[in-house]
């Protein structure tokens, strides 16, 4: 059953949410805007405010926050429907989709969906009467029915599937699957998967569809399988942005091109939209704070093949491909109906920032709200974002850690102290209570692990010991989603709670090592997995928490599935030596891990 978290803690948050807004509360909240929607006359935007767990209307006019309404924690995505005043917000934690509208300059909440397993990007029909939403725990999109307010089907796509995109008859669902690094595509009228193709495609943003409805673009990053050195990072050969564009019906291999000019690199690319003729593609690069803007005339898309850099002559005409600097975290954006006017939501800087591509400068700024400075843990979360904190800014720390969380590929950052020794990236969740650190467990210093990965692996300016002190109180209050797989009230299924005796059992032996609240001992175990090449001996018990969310497992990611690590080299009959478990015992094991 999804959890979407207890009723009655939803109605509270939501009450202190609205005490806050009204200006009751001493401090106001950071609104942390991630995307955005236009009103059909562009006389008012709204905007999904993640870290307030608002909306807010605007009247564009003059800057006005009309109204703020709560949601669900943590809204994620927001969509508005062909009538042009009903609109759909995704709330990541809480598993529900909450449905508004515009009236008279004021927003009424007209119902909520309850869908589960974290929903994230959401598309509407043309017609208005469904609603794809993609779940990123599931690995599915759900259907939306919006006149019954229910989940009418689930389709199954790649994992992590995040952001999507309707062709405009809205035949064709386009989904970002960044688990599996790729793109799905989904024919609506059959609601099946009828194409996946994958790339190596990380952290893959926003799409959009061109107007004819024949392709979609997207930006993505790649990891290129390489040491983090700075020879390599320099030559595009560790982390890189792209654009690619693909066609609805799958026909041709998806066309891409690389984005980083050499010595100022191009990071966190995320939002994206097209002027009305396609004539123009404008991109927000969060992580290097700057919108990236493209003539769509000749660009130097290849279906195979690339150089590692922006193209030369690219490069080099500002009237094909020009920066503008904006600061913060710009995140969604919509151009306007002039084809002149970009407004962004920028998360860091909670607000919306207009933006004039003649002019190509921001020139107007419009607060949503927050407090009057930083948090220290704030301060934090704006180095965690930043990419001019590594060298020549190709990535943030976020860019591997995705919002914290793990990544769908193996790096080899070198902190085990030998090359080529990829492993997984492992989430950073409740990362003060669980020492040691590393694979190997060799780091007991978490100050000295700050500063460690900003020095050598972000290889960018040292560290103060004030930014440690900031890195470390983001830390603290970095909260994992709610675990999708719980009934609301906590409790488990027959199956999960016959896998939590397995999990505790002898036979499977796997609170020997997996024990405490965070599911590890904190010791340093030897269980066959390691190599000649090491240069630590054994591994660090990694946590279990969250383990649902992991496409792959291990140090090495030699399991890409909880039933992989179970019944190959991790076995429980090969770690205790106690026989192997049946097939029942080990569904319902699986069923329980994915329950912590």
């Amino acid at each position: 059953m999804p959890n979407s978290g207890p009723r009655i803690v939803r109605f509270l948050a939501c009450v202190i949410v609205a005490v806050a807004v009204r200006g009751l509360a001493a401090d106001e909240p950071d609104r942390s805007p991630v995307d955005l929607v236009l009103a059909p006359d562009e006389s008012w935007l709204l905007t999904v405010n993640q870290t307030a767990d608002t909306v807010s209307l605007v009247r564009v006019a003059d800057g006005a926050v009309l109204d703020e309404e709560p949601v669900g924690e943590h809204p994620i995505g927001i969509a508005l429907a062909p009538d042009g005043k009903s609109l759909l917000v995704s709330c990541h934690h809480a598993g529900i989709v909450e449905l508004l509208e515009v009236r008279d300059d004021r927003l009424a909440k007209t119902g909520a969906i309850e869908v589960g397993f974290h929903p994230h990007g959401i598309a509407i029909a043309p017609d208005g009467k469904l609603a794809y939403v993609a779940t990123t725990a599931n690995a599915q999109v759900a259907v939306l029915d919006l006149a019954e307010q229910k989940v009418v089907e689930r389709i199954d796509v790649g994992r992590w599937p995040r952001h999507v995109v309707l062709s405009p008859d809205g035949s064709r669902l386009a989904i970002g699957t960044s688990g599996d690094r790729g793109v799905s595509i989904v024919d609506t009228a059959t609601r099946q998967q009828v194409h996946r193709e994958a790339f190596v495609g990380l952290n893959i943003g926003h799409l959009v569809s061109t107007k004819d409805g024949e392709s979609f673009y997207f930006p993505w990053m790649v990891y290129r399988n390489n040491s983090i050195t700075p020879g390599n990072i320099r030559l595009g050969w560790v982390l890189a942005s792209r654009i690619a564009r693909m066609r609805f019906d799958g026909s041709t291999r998806r066309e891409a091109m690389s984005l980083d000019p050499p010595g100022q690199a191009i990071a966190d690319v995320h939002g994206i939209d097209l002027t009305s003729d396609d004539s123009r593609l404008v991109v927000s690069a969060s992580g290097t704070h700057e919108l990236l803007v493209y003539a769509t005339d000749g660009l130097p898309l290849k279906d195979y093949g690339s150089t590692d850099h922006v193209d030369p002559a690219l490069a080099k005409d500002d009237q094909r491909f020009f920066r503008i600097e904006l600061g913060g975290r710009p995140m969604g954006l919509e151009v306007g109906r002039d084809d002149r006017t970009v407004y962004v939501a920028n998360y860091l800087d909670n607000s919306v920032q207009v933006v004039d591509l003649a002019d190509r400068r921001v020139t107007r700024t419009i607060p949503l709200g927050g407090p009057g400075q930083p948090s220290l843990a704030r301060q934090g979360e704006a180095i965690f974002f930043d990419a001019r904190r590594s060298l020549d800014q190709w990535y943030s720390c976020h860019t591997c850690h995705y919002e914290g969380n793990t990544q769908s590929v193996l790096t080899d950052t070198l902190n085990d102290g030998t090359p080529f020794t990829f492993k997984t990236v492992l989430p950073l969740y409740n990362l003060p209570e669980t020492a040691p650190w590393t694979w190997h467990g060799w780091q007991t210093d978490l100050r000295a692990g700050m500063r460690k990965s900003l020095g050598d692996t972000m290889l960018g300016p040292e560290p103060t010991e004030e930014d440690v002190d900031a890195m470390l109180a983001y830390f603290r209050e970095l909260k994992a989603p709610p675990n999708p797989f719980r009934a609301a009230d906590g409790s488990l299924t027959a199956a999960a709670e016959r896998g939590k005796a397995v999990f505790a059992s002898d036979k499977a032996a796997c609170a020997t090592c997996h024990s405490g609240p965070h599911f590890t001992d904190g010791q340093i175990h030897d269980v066959g997995l390691g190599s000649r090449r090491d240069r630590y001996q054994g591994y660090n018990t990694p946590s279990l928490k969250n383990v649902y969310s992991r496409v792959k497992l291990l140090h090495d990611g030699r399991a890409d599935t909880l039933e992989a690590a179970l019944t190959g080299s991790h076995s429980p009959e090969k770690v205790s030596g106690t026989g192997p478990l049946s097939a029942e015992e080990l569904a319902d094991l699986v069923e329980y891990l994915k329950t912590l």
